[in-house]
């Protein structure tokens, strides 16, 4: 995989952590505390993006890093709103960067494929960003297999390449692992993919009527409110108990332990609800255990279909 850093030289941590609530569901001071939890805890890798919280999680996110920018691994986003053009990016990742007192990023995404601009226009946008020192690496979010591979065509032309791709990814959406997975080992691309909790559905706790992005977001509940997957959720709950492990952890460990080593993207709205994504840390997760879990959903069957040559 790309030798991914920080600026001091230290590698990148076995998580990341997501600054999407920051200013939303997560005030100053939540958002300050679950900060120092995740760096005090061994993560060095923060993420957020242009459009997260209008804004908010980016001023909130700039000052905290500051003690410890060069220990501190920076990515944001742009191109999710208006387009992936020159003058988006451009715009979008000047205000990025005001907002965070930031002159230079780790790491820029296009948060997600624009139909309409050139891939030339945006690559060659974030090539010269590169080459100005203005940002380390480039990503991709919400891309498919095939757009990051005509991305990558166009970044080597550009003298550049993709380095990290953002892909959702959980027990209960695991698409990832039938082209991304395989493709991102294939380029030498590191997989940083959000949502390891399945909106919060694999902690267990809506069922136990608790109240979070599936009752709240008509967008999550689309995305995960499906029989089989309260099922697997239901089904990881249960293991968690026999195993005395709180199924967040089992859940977040799990999506680490993929044999490309992705680096999964833990967020919360509180420090309470943080602390068992970040005790994935340190839980060993056996390949026996790997598989248990494994078996809890539905695997995807591979990009051929071929079920009888696995």
């Amino acid at each position: 995989m790309t030798d991914l850093t920080t600026r001091s030289g230290a590698p990148l941590s076995k998580l990341t952590f997501g600054a999407m609530q920051f200013g939303g569901k997560a005030d100053q001071a939540e958002s300050e505390a679950m900060f120092h939890a995740a760096y005090d805890g061994g993560i060095n890798h923060f993420d957020t993006a242009y459009i997260y919280t209008e804004g908010a999680s980016e001023t909130i996110l700039g000052p905290l890093i500051k003690p410890a920018r060069e220990d501190i691994y920076l990515a944001t986003k742009a191109g999710y709103s208006h387009g992936a053009s020159r003058a988006k990016i451009l715009e979008h990742f000047d205000i990025s960067r005001q907002r965070m007192n930031e002159d230079a990023v780790d790491l820029l995404y296009m948060h997600r494929f624009d139909d309409d601009t050139p891939l030339e226009e945006t690559f060659s946008t974030l090539a010269e960003l590169q080459s100005q020192g203005l940002i380390r690496h480039i990503g991709v979010s919400n891309y498919a297999a095939w757009q990051v591979m005509k991305a990558q065509a166009v970044a080597q032309k550009l003298g550049t390449k993709i380095d990290i791709i953002q892909p959702m990814y959980s027990l209960v959406k695991r698409q990832s692992e039938v082209e991304l997975f395989p493709m991102a080992a294939d380029q030498d691309i590191t997989a940083v993919p959000y949502s390891p909790l399945g909106g919060g559905l694999l902690t267990g706790k809506y069922a136990k009527g608790e109240t979070g992005r599936l009752t709240e977001d008509a967008r999550y509940k689309s995305r995960y409110d499906q029989a089989w997957m309260h099922e697997t959720a239901q089904k990881l709950s249960e293991l968690g108990a026999e195993l005395g492990t709180n199924p967040a952890t089992l859940a977040v460990g799990w999506a680490a332990a993929h044999k490309v080593k992705p680096r999964p993207i833990v967020s919360a709205r509180s420090t309470a609800q943080l602390r068992p994504s970040l005790d994935a840390l340190s839980f060993e997760m056996s390949p026996e255990l790997y598989d248990r879990i494994a078996a809890l959903s539905i695997t995807p069957p591979p990009a051929t279909d071929r079920l009888e040559e696995l």
